[in-house]
């Protein structure tokens, strides 16, 4: 095919929609169009099948490896003497939080499947193979770290390590993942793709806002995920004067506060969040014994970052002094500031641009499985408005039209990384 012809090459959003609908009714949430699939769990294990399956009836030679990460090969669009080159990965994720919608790392992935689909039906020779895969825990919803398979992919996090990982119903990913079928063979870390590129809705509302189509992408900010215990004393909530209290539901609140202030005073794009926070005993006149709370710090900078860790590590000394409480803290997750590569990002813009689409260059504040395999290859991101700016919801929605220009650009993409 010519390179003119593969230029006019476009997706069918029929199909790419078709897909999204059929992986939403897996652990579908009832009444709404979102869903419910926790990493590891029955529900994943079923959109994994469904997804896998796809994958071999388009002809990809599907691996999965030792964390449940699954790439499929499409090697028959690759010129003879190209087929044994490192492909072009595209991809996301499949696992969703508890209150998920049915874009959020589906739409990577089945935008690939989407992609492959289209260039098999025109007959698109390639230098390079094409892939795409899913990888595992991406939402770190039941399993601390997020990103986990991509890390372990990417070898930021030893398998031996990731598979001894307790989960917050008391489950262990190994266990789980012998459970549902998914410890694979193929080995971790993964061998390194020639780039990845992943097609992602924003989760946010500067698109939609400033009423642009595509977002281009220029690196991930870095994420710091703390867990805080606080232990204080349970007591009578009549009986006890509020001067001899150490109550761990205030100096829980104390905390809530103090993050959401902390992230005001940095300025944008500081962000902090208290995300999870449950008191023992619970109990609406006693006194709680003991809190524990989650601290989610965000920063493009890596430095400013570190100044809020260091702060927040100050301000829970001072509120352990103030209220006689005791104070351990536990990391769960931190992962620098990622820059995606500048030449793949020009590459992204300048597509969009010749499609026709408007664009804005913009830092991602999710993280996202591109800025594991940052680490191994030329890296960039493609987002699509989010309505509203909602996601992590069953109301997340972008539409029709956004979804079919994000997968196009990324057809175009990917057909230039492949050469």
């Amino acid at each position: 095919m010519s390179d003119q012809a593969g230029a006019e090459l476009r997706i069918s959003i029929d199909r790419l929609l078709d897909r999204l609908a059929a992986l939403a009714e897996i652990g579908a949430i009832e009444g709404t169009a979102g869903a419910a699939r926790l990493a590891f769990s029955e529900a994943d294990r079923q959109g994994r099948d469904l997804v896998t399956g796809w994958m071999v009836d388009l002809g990809l030679d599907v691996a999965i490896d030792a964390i449940g990460n699954v790439i499929g090969v499409w090697r028959q669009g690759a010129e003879p003497a190209g087929r044994h080159l490192a492909p072009v990965l595209c991809g996301s994720h499949i696992d969703t939080v508890a209150t998920g919608g049915r874009y959020d790392g589906n739409l990577g992935v089945l935008a690939g499947l989407e992609i492959v689909e289209t260039l098999a039906r025109a007959g698109v020779t390639t230098a390079r193979p094409l892939a795409v895969g899913f990888f595992s825990n991406e939402e770190g919803a039941r399993f601390a770290p997020d990103m986990l398979g991509s890390l372990v992919y990417a070898g930021g996090l030893a398998l031996e390590e990731a598979l001894a990982i307790t989960g917050i119903d008391g489950a262990i990913v190994g266990d789980e993942l012998d459970r549902i079928g998914y410890r694979g063979p193929a080995p971790c870390p993964g061998p390194a793709p020639h780039a990845f590129v992943e097609l992602h809705i924003e989760q946010g509302p500067v698109l939609e806002e400033a009423g642009i189509g595509i977002g281009v992408v220029e690196g991930v900010q870095g994420i710091s995920w703390t867990e805080v215990t606080i232990g204080g004393q349970s007591n009578h909530a009549g009986t006890t004067p509020m001067r001899l209290r150490h109550d761990a539901g205030y100096a829980a609140a104390r905390l809530a506060v103090f993050v959401r202030e902390l992230a005001s005073e940095l300025g944008p794009p500081m962000v902090g969040t208290v995300g999870s926070l449950r008191l023992h005993p619970d109990l609406v006149n006693v006194v709680a014994a003991s809190a524990l709370v989650t601290v989610d710090l965000r920063h493009t900078d890596d430095g400013v970052l570190a100044v809020a860790e260091k702060r927040l590590g100050a301000f829970l000394d001072e509120l352990a002094e103030a209220e006689g409480v005791r104070i351990t803290t536990r990391p769960l997750a931190r992962f620098a500031p990622v820059t995606f590569s500048p030449a793949v990002v020009d590459l992204v813009e300048s597509t969009a641009r010749e499609l026709g689409c408007t664009t804005l260059r913009l830092p991602s504040g999710a993280g996202h499985d591109a800025q594991m395999l940052a680490r191994l290859c030329s890296t960039a991101m493609i987002f699509t408005p989010s309505r509203g700016g909602i996601s992590h919801n069953p109301a997340e929605h972008t539409d029709s039209a956004e979804l079919e220009a994000g997968a196009n650009v990324l057809l175009q993409v990917l057909l230039r990384l492949a050469g």
